[in-house]
């Protein structure tokens, strides 16, 4: 009997054919909550998640269950420490989207830098003078700050280097870089004429960058986020674009998505939303799908999966949390 994968209905037929030859049998699905699969697929065997949260059930509703493979690189909406201790693998795909992140957080500074979005608006509403009284940044000479400095962090700080950008760093595992300079976290808001964030969602650091950051930052500062939205505080961001404590922002990534049409984000101009893009093209998605699926068959093969987050714990007394805090 074939085992069975659910998948998400939109992912990449490139994914759906790795899976396919493989000999599995697929359950696509629109809704990949937790009460969703369970009711659709209790006796599948592997999941493939893309951002929907995915709460904690009990084991014993999916039996066969080995794992849960994330398409994509955050895990903040899988307990990882949760399906460990139940026996189940819980994956990312580290290498499939990268660069196309990397590319997008500059395609943003660069928008923010000369006012593309906001100077095309007005231009389609008749305001041809809006341009005289926004102008525009060189990025070469400014500061770029890193916070994380895994595999996006160092794609992004080798384009922006390129724009002739001083590059500072705060990653607390990163003790040597061959670009820019290690600074304390302080530093990195004081200093940052725009500041990428480029970290895992933590215990630690969830909702970590709030007001007393904002007020440790140039007033003319930028802040992009493409990471996860639980890394800021969201109301105090609110106040300090509101307040103009800091100059702008890019967010494609919210607490709740889609970010709701009644949020106060839409009624400020100096921020430029987009609906998390970050590794929306068809290269990344195609290998993202691909990349997941080959975990799903190591692990239902009885191998061992290249790209766990978590550590699978079958004596409770051995239970250590593990885990990996830069994307």
């Amino acid at each position: 009997m074939k085992k069975s994968v659910v998948i998400p209905k939109n992912l990449s037929q490139k994914g759906k054919d790795t899976l396919l030859h493989a000999g599995f049998n697929l359950v696509e699905l629109e809704d990949l909550s937790a009460s969703s699969v369970i009711k659709t697929a209790p006796d599948a065997a592997a999941i493939i998640l893309m951002t929907e949260p995915f709460e904690n059930f009990d084991k014993a509703k999916m039996p066969n269950l080995k794992i849960i493979a994330r398409h994509g690189v955050g895990y903040d909406n899988v307990d990882d420490d949760f399906w460990g201790k139940n026996g189940v693998h819980v994956t990312i795909t580290p290498n499939a989207n990268a660069s196309t992140v990397a590319e997008t957080t500059l395609a943003e500074i660069l928008d923010l830098s000369k006012n593309l979005t906001v100077t095309s608006n007005e231009m389609r509403k008749g305001n041809f003078d809006y341009k005289n009284s926004h102008r525009g940044f060189n990025l070469a000479g400014q500061t770029l700050g890193i916070m994380g400095y895994g595999r996006i962090g160092k794609q992004v700080a080798k384009l922006a280097h390129a724009f002739g950008m001083k590059i500072l760093i705060y990653d607390p595992f990163v003790k040597t870089t061959n670009i820019g300079s290690l600074v304390n976290r302080e530093d990195i808001f004081r200093q940052s004429d725009i500041l990428t964030l480029h970290m895992a969602v933590t215990e630690d650091n969830k909702a970590g960058i709030g007001s007393r950051e904002f007020e440790l930052m140039k007033d003319t500062a930028l802040l992009i986020n493409l990471g996860r939205g639980a890394l800021v505080n969201q109301d105090e961001l609110l106040e300090a674009l509101r307040e103009k404590k800091i100059a702008g922002a890019a967010l494609d990534v919210f607490n709740e998505e889609p970010l709701p049409l009644n949020s106060e984000f839409y009624q400020l101009e100096n921020v430029l939303l987009t609906p998390h893009i970050a590794s929306n093209t068809k290269n990344a998605m195609e290998n993202m799908a691909v990349d997941a699926a080959n975990e799903v068959i190591k692990v239902l093969n009885g191998e061992s999966p290249q790209w766990a987050v978590n550590k699978i714990y079958f004596n409770q007394s051995m239970i250590k949390k593990h885990y990996f805090q830069i994307l």
